[in-house]
Parts: structure tokens; sequence; C-alpha cells
């Protein structure tokens, strides 16, 4: 094994078990560490797109960020649109009293960061918290074991399971390019590797913590899906500024951005999924009900 091989293996095996480790204790110090990638992925997407030409305001995102943040820490999923109302207006202040050129570029990408690189990731905790209502001592999270705790460490392998299938697949038997201008390495027999992974591995961790196989094949289709996605989009991002890595931070992999982009669209979606489909049961015969009326 190469040097560069190895200081990419150690940097992740170390990452991995960091992660893992914080989302088994929950409370304060997932949060922080949610806010730390929060923190360097921002600033990577804003020099990002400066390569552009573009100028999104790294304090109106971090604000919004923070606001986020606030929501996230105190559970309150229910105010989100309200703050992502709130840091829209503000981003438009922002611009208007600047004035400087792109105007619609550049609120538009400051829309586009505090979404992309601070909303997003935050429903990790989002995610974290189903299933219990968050206790505080002195304004300190306390940890908490609930379904949600069960929920992310599915999430979790299925993901990186993803991308090894993706990795393993695609360079054993990948021919035919998925995005050849995006993504160049990426391919369709890596995708459909990447994707049987997931899912079996959904089904069998579903197993573990008791979620019925349906559920399991959904999840880990909904998984495999929106993981490369995610991946696909940050490469769309760094391809059309002209980058190759969102940063160098971390060794062998590059910076934040490059190692969430897989978590960054599945947080979201598995979080609605977990919460209205998995967690609270009957929300399918809700669905079929409401369909049956239109009908």
């Amino acid at each position: 094994m190469d040097q560069k091989n190895l200081t990419r293996l150690v940097t992740g095996t170390v990452m991995g078990f960091t992660v893992l480790g914080l989302i088994f204790y929950g409370g304060l110090p997932l949060f922080l560490l949610t806010l730390l990638v929060i923190y360097f992925a921002t600033k990577e997407y804003v020099l990002i797109l400066r390569h552009k030409g573009f100028y999104p305001s790294i304090k109106v995102i971090l604000f919004a960020d923070a606001f986020f943040a606030l929501l996230a820490y105190l559970n309150k999923f229910n105010m989100l649109s309200f703050a992502v109302t709130i840091s829209s207006i503000v981003a438009f202040i922002w611009v208007l009293s600047k004035g400087r050129q792109p105007y619609i570029a550049n609120v538009a990408t400051t829309i586009l960061g505090f979404i992309y690189s601070g909303l997003f990731p935050l429903y990790l905790i989002f995610i974290r918290d189903i299933g219990t209502q968050p206790v505080y001592q002195y304004l300190i999270k306390m940890p908490s074991q609930q379904e949600g705790l069960w929920y992310l460490v599915l999430l979790f392998f299925c993901v990186l399971f993803t991308d090894t299938g993706c990795y393993y697949f695609g360079t054993k038997y990948g021919r035919h390019k998925i995005a050849p201008i995006i993504s160049p390495n990426k391919t369709i027999e890596g995708a459909i590797g990447g994707s049987l992974c997931a899912i079996i591995g959904a089904i069998a961790i579903g197993h573990f913590i008791h979620i019925d196989w349906y559920h399991g094949l959904i999840i880990g289709i909904l998984i495999a899906t929106f993981a490369q996605i995610g991946d696909l989009c940050e490469s769309l991002i760094k391809r059309d500024a002209g980058v190759k890595d969102s940063g160098n931070t971390l060794p062998g992999h590059g910076g934040f951005l490059d190692r969430t982009d897989s978590y960054v669209f599945t947080l979201p979606i598995l979080y609605y999924y977990f919460q209205y489909f998995v967690y609270q049961t009957g929300t399918f015969e809700t669905l079929i009900n409401f369909f049956k009326g239109l009908i």
C-alpha cells in the first residue's frame, strides 16, 4: 500500500470510529461535531463559489447555520420554515446593502449555501432525536438511547456500504460511465453494485433493530439513490467551479464537503421516511385512504 492510500485509510478509520462513537453517545458532543463539520463545509463552499466568480456571504450563511443549529439543538423542527424564511430575507438585504455584482447569483448562492452546507447536515440531529423528548440540564443536552440512535446507525453503515460497493464494483466491472463529464470515474455497474450493498445492509440491520423487511428495502433504495445523487451534485459544483477537491483539511480525503457529500441529501430524505413511515406507524394507511378519497 502506497503512502497516499495509507494516509487515506488511517484518516477514514479515525473519522469513522469518531463519528460512530459520537452517534452512540449523542447529546452535546454529537451536536458540537455537527457544528464543526458545518463550519468547515460552509467555508469550503464559499471558496468554491468564488472560483466561479460568485460571492455568497459567509456571514449570512453562518448566521443562518447558527439559527438552524439552535432549532436542531432544541428539537424545534416545526420552526425550520420560519428560520429559512428569515434567512432568505437577510440574504436579499445583504445583497441590497452591498451592491456587488452579480446580484442574483450572490443571493442565490447564499441561500443555496445555508441550505446545502448548513440545514441539510443538521437533519442528523433530528434523526438522532426521533422517539424521544430531549432532556437538558443547565441547557446541556443529555444523551438518549431511543429509536433515532438505531436509525442513524443504519443510515451511517448503509451510506458506507453504498460508497464501498460503488468503488468495488465500479473498479472491477465498470464499463459504462454514469456521468462522464461531471464525474468520469463513476459507472452504472458501480452504482448498481453500491445499491445492492445498501439494500442488503438495510434489510439485515433493520432485522436486528426490528424494522420490517419492506421498510428495509425502501430505506436501502433511498439511501443508495440519494447518497449517489449527493456525491454527483458535489462533483457538479466542483466541476463547474473548476476545482478538484473542496479543501485539504482531511489528509487523503480532501475537504469536509468531499467526505459528507453522500449524506447531504440522504439525511433529510431519511428523516422524513423514518419519522413518518417507520416510527409513526399507520402513515401508509393514511396515504392510501387519502388517495382513495381523490378517486
